[in-house]
């Protein structure tokens, strides 16, 4: 985070998926350069500039009640062992006390303020600048290495370069004798993580703090080694301003800031940033939680899944989810070897009047079929207000467009479509959007099973729920319009 408006280039940004508005977090989900979102018994946390942070039950309500000693800047927390280790940022900024500054790191056994366990300890300086040199010691964050276990802190803004220091995992200080190198510049607010052999540093770039013009984007280079050089797409080295765009503005929120990284397992990755400026939201900085996709080995920033009539597309074979009904023909024959004058009329598509009055009135089953783009392939997802979420969404009403027919789970493990939605926990429906760009389905209640069960297809006809594999294509899905 810097406190004062810096002069950003031009960028020319990649085109991903615009045209409506971000879902952003509901309750009061008000913060400033959040850290990493971290779970804690059930409960998601995350730590901003200033004192306190945000709660969540489900990733989708967020209200105020983490605690945090120290107050500073933009810390960030990572998890290891028995112990929650936070880090933190005093002085800097280019405010009064100029550049100087000093990171902190301390730890405790839980987030939950309420547990006896709960209480920061070990209070070490790890990190300073001293004013003067081409560096300004604030914005950390970790990086365990899942290949060896070493425990790394990234720091730095635009005053000078952003740097790479080790620290002990047990302990949370600095290993002794390690020498901070110099690993970016042009960037800040930087976080880590690791994907099949690369090391991927992500920079938050552009201007900070001036509200609705903000420009702040996160950017990102690769390494094979953790101490760098990071490069982008282009081989430009991010010492010397490199960056692939990862994530920018869209629709009516501005400057997405501090990257953290969310993996939810089974091919499910988000990540958290704050937005500098949601107008919605009266202009507030605020808490986002967004998909995060993998293209060609490069992050991609998704966007959260958008309401809408969709065809629902298996990755599996290419069907369509379908209610099981009795086909309705189009009226016409096959045309060929019409005169070249023949006056051309166009043919009205088939509309749900043309077919509903013949539809069963109690539950019908669904399956897999040619997509013909008739009104029994056409779903309308809507979200659900209160009754709460996941990371970075609302729970999903999918129902036959221009209907109240929802899809359902049954106790069965099954899926069906009932004539009315009631709202049913059975009902409703968690969407979310794996790496590699197709989605996964999960109902929120199965009814007498405690397993998350997904949509899945079982044969190229046939839907059911299962457990996800995230490494078969029938747990896959696309949504289309129709």
């Amino acid at each position: 985070m810097k406190f004062r408006i810096l002069t950003a280039a031009v960028l020319t940004l990649l085109f991903f998926w615009l045209a409506s508005p971000a879902l952003a977090q509901i309750g009061k989900p008000f913060i400033h350069d959040p850290s990493t979102i971290a779970q804690c018994d059930g409960k998601f946390y995350t730590f901003g500039t200033g004192a306190g942070g945000l709660i969540s039950e489900d990733g989708w309500v967020w209200q105020p009640g983490a605690v945090r000693t120290g107050g500073g800047v933009a810390p960030d927390i990572i998890h290891i062992g028995d112990r929650y280790y936070v880090t933190y940022a005093k002085g800097g900024g280019g405010m009064s006390g100029g550049h100087a500054s000093n990171v902190y790191v301390m730890w405790t056994k839980t987030l939950d303020p309420k547990s006896p366990d709960f209480g920061y300890k070990d209070e070490t300086l790890v990190a300073s600048s001293d004013g003067t040199e081409d560096c300004d010691a604030i914005d950390p964050a970790f990086l365990l290495d899942p290949t060896d276990g070493r425990l790394w802190l990234t720091y730095g803004t635009y005053f000078g370069f952003i740097r790479i220091v080790e620290l002990d995992p047990k302990t949370g200080k600095r290993m002794p004798n390690n020498q901070a190198l110099n690993v970016a510049i042009d960037c800040e607010a930087t976080a880590m993580m690791y994907r099949d052999g690369w090391y991927y540093l992500l920079g938050t770039h552009g201007t900070c703090c001036d509200g609705s013009n903000s420009t702040y984007n996160i950017v990102v280079g690769r390494s094979k080694k953790v101490t760098g050089p990071y490069l982008d797409n282009m081989g430009r080295d991010m010492i010397k301003g490199g960056g692939k765009m990862v994530a920018y503005a869209s629709g009516r929120v501005n400057g997405f800031g501090h990257f953290g990284l969310l993996d939810l397992g089974d091919g499910v990755q988000k990540y958290s940033c704050h937005y500098e400026s949601d107008l919605d939201q009266g202009n507030r900085s605020v808490l986002a939680i967004r998909p995060l996709l993998w293209k060609n080995g490069w992050p991609v920033g998704g966007e959260n899944f958008k309401e809408g009539t969709y065809e629902i597309e298996s990755e599996r074979r290419g069907y369509a989810l379908e209610l099981i009904v009795d086909f309705v023909r189009m009226a016409g024959r096959m045309r060929f070897g019409a005169a070249a004058d023949e006056p051309i009329k166009p043919v009205a598509s088939q509309v749900l009047a043309d077919v509903a009055k013949d539809w069963p009135a109690g539950n019908i089953e669904v399956r897999l079929g040619d997509y013909l783009n008739r009104p029994h392939q056409k779903w309308t997802i809507t979200p659900v207000a209160n009754v709460g979420g996941y990371p970075g969404s609302p729970y999903f009403k999918i129902t036959i467009a221009g209907t109240d027919r929802a899809l359902a789970a049954t106790a069965d493990g099954e899926v069906i479509t009932v004539p009315t939605f009631t709202g049913d926990p059975e009902q409703l429906w968690r969407i979310d959007q794996l790496t590699d760009g197709t989605y996964r389905i999960m109902p929120k209640v199965v009814p007498n099973s405690k397993e998350p069960l997904v949509l899945i297809s079982i044969g190229d006809s046939t839907p059911t729920l299962a457990k996800f594999d995230p490494k078969s294509d029938n747990g896959r899905w696309n949504f289309k319009l129709p």
